[in-house]
């Protein structure tokens, strides 16, 4: 009978940090849940690109583009002008159409590679750019468009009169659009994890490693990276839907190639190739920027916005950062932050080992290396037992 310990002691912080993450918002301002609400959107959107560049090994710089389709696609879906569709029915058609955006490019995608996929989504960003700026009856021009609320069940993701509370707890917009990120957060965690390790993961790995050799071993090489192209506009999508929804209005000048650039620092930092590396280099690179604006009379050599002088904004200045982060990353740890995490714990679950007093031989204690030994015999030097079995019970806790 196989001991269920490991499987709880690996399940056991991924709960804590659901549950912790599911009791912010009743201790929160809406700043701080705006911070997690633009960087759950920014990890989503994140997770796609990394499958496309670090898992694929295809350039973009087009993810801009994809979520404006996105963000813009739903606004105009459940608007007026518009269709005027069930804002529920409009979000999955806006991640829809930002995957059908893709499906148009793939062929590029399958054909075209490196630096020359690069400059073909360049132009994706300034086409769209452009179009959103003249396309005045669907996306509003230059001002943009307000965003319609979310709705489920009669349940509405924004202000509603009379207010709801919980637990004492007043539910706002953030507060309830919080739990909607979180959900299509996890979907998106859990989705591209199953796609990493099953047999696409390891055919788009085979594909960025040679292509060559994945076409000897039967993988459809422009098929799949066609589908990845896909797969990653419609992360983008979804992405774009939830910025959308937490900005409540949509404008063109956020979808710039500014925005391209960060999502590819974001795997750059995080880790590309790693879903949990993206969502970490998406949160550095979100709430950055945030946190410096908020902060910034307290910060030497920041500005405050709007104070002029040729000053440094905190917009400007978060982005030297995370640009000198990208360059340590580079030279120091090519594998992100995902790979410092990685290594910081192995180093830590290497412990010393306990040995008896001198001349008490091998036979003083258990040999960790013979299957035969319990584990938790004690005697003589059983403190090594005893030591194992108290730190598993205490890690089994939560």
């Amino acid at each position: 009978m196989s001991d269920p310990r490991p499987l709880l002691l690996r399940r056991g912080p991924l709960l804590l940090t659901a549950l912790l993450l599911c009791a912010l918002p009743f201790y929160l301002d809406a700043f701080w849940l705006r911070i997690g609400l633009f960087s759950m959107a920014a990890a989503i959107g994140a997770v796609g690109l990394g499958l496309l560049s670090g898992t694929a090994g295809q350039l973009s710089l087009g993810h801009a583009f994809f979520l404006a389709v996105g963000a813009y696609g739903y606004v105009w879906l459940a608007g007026e002008p518009g269709p005027g569709l069930p804002p529920a029915v409009a979000a999955v058609l806006a991640v829809l159409l930002a995957g059908a955006a893709g499906g148009l490019f793939s062929p590029v995608a399958g054909r075209v590679k490196g630096i020359y996929l690069g400059v073909a989504t360049l132009a994706l960003v300034f086409l769209g750019h452009h179009v959103l700026l003249t396309a005045d009856s669907v996306t509003g021009g230059f001002n943009g468009r307000s965003v319609p609320p979310l709705e489920l069940g009669g349940f509405t993701f924004a202000e509603s009169d009379p207010g709801l509370t919980v637990l004492g707890v007043p539910f706002g917009a953030e507060e309830r659009l919080w739990y909607l990120g979180l959900a299509l957060f996890a979907v998106t965690w859990f989705t591209a994890r199953g796609l990493l390790r099953g047999r696409p993961g390891r055919a788009l790995a085979a594909v960025r490693d040679s292509e060559t050799a994945a076409a000897v071993m039967g993988v459809h090489v422009a098929r799949y990276r066609s589908a990845a192209f896909v797969v990653s506009s419609m992360y983008a999508g979804l992405a774009g839907v939830l910025l959308a929804l937490s900005f409540r209005r949509v404008v063109p000048d956020y979808f710039s190639l500014a925005l391209s650039v960060d999502y590819l620092a974001m795997i750059v930092i995080g880790g590309l190739g790693s879903v949990a590396g993206a969502t970490a280099g998406a949160v550095f690179v979100t709430a950055l920027p945030l946190l410096m604006t908020r902060y910034a009379d307290q910060l030497p050599l920041v500005a405050t916005p709007g104070s002029g002088g040729g000053s440094i904004g905190p917009t400007e200045a978060s982005r030297y950062l995370y640009g000198a982060a990208i360059g340590v990353i580079l030279l120091y740890a090519p594998d992100g932050l995902h790979g410092l995490a990685r290594r910081l714990r192995a180093r830590l679950r290497r412990r010393p080992t306990v040995t008896g007093p001198p001349g008490t031989g091998p036979s003083s204690g258990p040999d960790r290396t013979d299957p035969d030994t319990p584990s938790g015999t004690t005697g003589t030097t059983g403190t090594t037992g005893t030591d194992d079995t108290s730190a598993r019970a205490k890690e089994h806790t939560p």
